[in-house]
């Protein structure tokens, strides 16, 4: 199909050139050789009366016109996608859609994991896919490699739909055993203590509290330092150690390992997690299902804790 004398098929290639901004790389992409690659960048310069990648030194530049052309060229591939290459209707009971999620562990154990359950009463052929975060997660949304995103707000892309699905606030765990801690702590006692927190990516990315109590001129003693949520606890138990925790994973452990939940002995901030697709999937009805399972799973989250105290419910029931 043309229209004004372009090929509408060299829209995709010009969305991978100024992607990769590298002939060679978007060769691979496109299984073309690196000639013809080329030849289908001359085509486009012809066509745009524009160099649109530009040699600079050892790498190559995107010129002017050709940062003016990436966002609208990626919104009407991804567009012609949603539209045409999906099916319009959506039966969740005959489906066989694939999500692709970005998440970390924490909203995998408070939130996607009673949404999955939901979609398999409702949907048992629709497929989820859950692909822990990394250094550039908003590029997944704006290039609409991903169907979701699961973050804090203030971690979400620019120019993208979201919506919340809960605040979540913070909270001490203690090992129950560990007389060194009562019912409470002091600040004090709370900096006194050894430790346990997360940092994340290439970039070794601290997490909140961290992030928090620095910007308090407040240091405290790291003893361990883990990648993910989940194993906090794990370091907890058995030691006088300290975690501070998201309050929903904590009641969460709680519930199956020996934990104290203990109060901050100090006001954190609380944060707002919010869910987050590509602007071009917001009409689509099955992504508007999805979109509904994962607000049905947050409100029950938000009941108080009884997704989990039913789940504990059904399987003592079960043994009994």
């Amino acid at each position: 199909m043309r229209l004004n004398r372009l090929d509408l098929n060299l829209l995709v290639a010009l969305d991978v050139l100024l992607d990769e901004k590298n002939i060679t790389r978007a060769a691979q992409r496109l299984n073309l050789s690196q000639p013809a690659a080329s030849g289908v960048l001359a085509r486009l310069r012809d066509y745009f009366g524009d160099p649109l990648l530009m040699q600079v030194g050892r790498a190559m530049r995107l010129t002017p016109k050709a940062e003016e052309l990436k966002a609208p060229v990626r919104d009407v591939l991804l567009t012609i996608r949603s539209t045409i290459a999906v099916p319009p209707g959506f039966d969740a009971a005959t489906s066989r859609r694939h999500f692709r999620i970005i998440a970390s562990d924490y909203p995998i154990s408070v939130l996607l994991a009673e949404a999955a359950r939901r979609m398999g009463d409702e949907a048992p052929g629709v497929t989820l896919e859950i692909v822990m975060p990394w250094d550039e997660v908003q590029d997944a949304i704006v290039r609409g490699e991903v169907d979701m995103l699961i973050m804090p707000r203030q971690y979400l892309a620019p120019g993208h739909p979201s919506e919340a699905l809960y605040t979540e606030s913070y909270s001490c765990v203690v090992w129950a055993g560990n007389t060194q801690v009562g019912d409470s702590l002091t600040l004090e006692q709370y900096m006194s203590l050894s430790h346990v927190t997360t940092m994340f990516g290439s970039r070794r990315q601290p997490s909140l509290e961290e992030w928090f109590l620095k910007s308090s001129a407040l240091a405290r003693r790291i003893e361990v330092t883990t990648s993910n949520f989940n194993t906090l606890p794990l370091f907890v138990l058995g030691t006088h150690r300290v975690a501070t925790m998201h309050t929903r994973l904590a009641q969460l452990f709680a519930r199956t390992l020996p934990l104290r939940i203990v109060p901050l002995p100090l006001d954190f901030p609380t944060m707002v997690w919010c869910m987050q697709w590509p602007r071009h999937l917001s009409a689509d009805p099955a992504h508007q299902w999805f979109r509904g399972v994962l607000m049905a799973a947050a409100t029950a989250a938000d009941a108080g804790a009884s997704v989990p105290d039913r789940l504990w419910g059904e399987l003592a029931s079960d043994k009994a």
